[in-house]
């Protein structure tokens, strides 16, 4: 079976699509209240929705550095491969 972007995208959307139902499943079965403090600032949230918040934060905190260096790299291949003309 040829395997083409179509495909692709469409296994992707229903990866995806099962994530995103796990999450709803995980945050509606964590409804309970928790006192969340942030630098001064002070608010209640369900646990979930606390829990996931870190988490993005945390995917956060590793994605824009890894951004960031992909595009040094990006640009020493573009800066090399103009050498090599």
């Amino acid at each position: 079976m040829n395997r083409t972007r179509v495909s692709g995208l469409w296994v992707g959307l229903i990866l995806s699509a099962l994530v995103l139902l796990l999450l709803l499943i995980f945050i509606l079965q964590n409804l309970g209240p928790v006192q969340v403090n942030f630098l001064g600032a002070t608010g209640t949230l369900p646990t979930g929705v606390a829990l996931l918040l870190a988490a993005i934060a945390g995917v956060l905190l590793v994605a824009i550095p890894g951004t960031g260096r992909i595009i040094q790299l990006r640009r020493a291949a573009r800066r090399g491969a103009d050498r090599g003309r």
